[in-house]
């Protein structure tokens, strides 16, 4: 994809919120559960614990009304809410039912690109503000933990349940994306998926192999779109799927684990809200600042994949 035209109306973040359930599942839990270890989760994933429970209607409200409040926006002045999920709580309806318990009154929609949802979400937002609308409610929400076989050692280690969320203000002139991309290689389809009523299916060892390849060549096709380098990176937000994924990630990428965002030993692999709440952990501990160029990726089930680099501003 292009990179964004420097003439458009841009778009920024100016509010953010996160939501994780107060249940935590630790490996020393998973021990009990199947036949598994703490050390070889660590090892072989950097989890060391997640959050399981509740809905994904609850959770997205949770994280939407923090970030509208964060945003200082009423309401009335959201013209879409986006939710990025692959586990809705029913077959329809999720984003419009947030929608009317946070008292907005706008276009509510879902997207389902796994793990890769929020960068589509983000991405689709700023399109709407560039064709007019002047704020946007992107949420990313997972509740993995209902599709996940709890008596499967290689999947059961993995998930987690989260949410967060945050607020796009137009702006006039170049906003904070300056490119993107968006990617699918529907022939990895059959090593990851769930299918409708099951649970998680994953071939481990071909997903580490096809989710590092697509992952890096949709971070490096955003790169070249910008015109920079790992070098220019300030901070890489990573799927947290499996840290030595974001580590072999980081290494062809030149980014160092320095400029890496990870929450995955507290939280698992949370699907589509895993990028924005990494985002969030390092814009509150202080690791992002104005300027700084902030590379987004993640792959996902499908299988999915989406970059995007934003040049962050002043806090709002």
């Amino acid at each position: 994809m292009p990179a964004v035209p420097r003439s458009e109306r841009g778009a920024r973040i100016v509010g953010w919120g996160s939501y994780l359930p107060p249940k935590v599942l630790t490996n020393a839990d998973l021990e009990a559960m199947v036949d598994t270890s703490d050390d070889w989760i660590v090892e072989r994933t950097g989890i060391r614990e997640r959050h399981v429970g509740g809905t994904t209607v609850g959770m997205s409200i949770e994280s939407g009304r923090a970030a509208l409040a964060k945003s200082g926006l009423a309401p009335e002045e959201i013209g879409a809410i986006v939710i990025a999920t692959t586990t809705p709580d029913r077959q329809w309806g999720t984003a419009a039912t947030v929608q009317n318990e946070l008292g907005l009154r706008c276009g509510a929609f879902e997207i389902n690109a796994a793990c890769s949802g929020f960068v589509y979400a983000l991405v689709t937002a700023h399109g709407l503000i560039q064709m007019g609308m002047q704020n946007v409610l992107v949420i990313g929400t997972d509740t993995l933990s209902r599709i996940t076989d709890w008596t499967d050692r290689n999947t059961a280690v993995l998930f987690g349940d989260g949410s967060a969320a945050v607020v796009l203000s137009a702006v006039e002139g170049p906003g904070q994306l300056v490119s993107w991309d968006l990617d699918a290689d529907g022939s990895a389809g059959p090593i990851l998926y769930a299918e409708l009523g099951g649970t998680i299916t994953m071939e481990g060892k071909e997903v580490y192999r096809r989710a590092v390849r697509i992952m890096v060549d949709s971070a490096q096709k955003s790169m070249n779109h910008a015109g920079v380098s790992g070098d220019d990176i300030k901070m890489l937000i990573p799927h947290q799927a499996n840290l030595r994924i974001i580590m072999a990630a980081c290494d062809r990428l030149g980014i160092d684990e320095s400029r890496t965002a990870v929450v995955l030993d507290r939280t698992g692999n949370t699907s589509a809200a895993s990028i924005p709440l990494a985002l969030i952990d390092a814009i509150d501990a202080g690791r992002i600042h104005a300027g700084d160029l902030v590379l987004l990726v993640g792959f996902g089930g499908g299988m999915t994949a989406a970059s995007a680099i934003i040049r962050w501003g002043d806090a709002p």
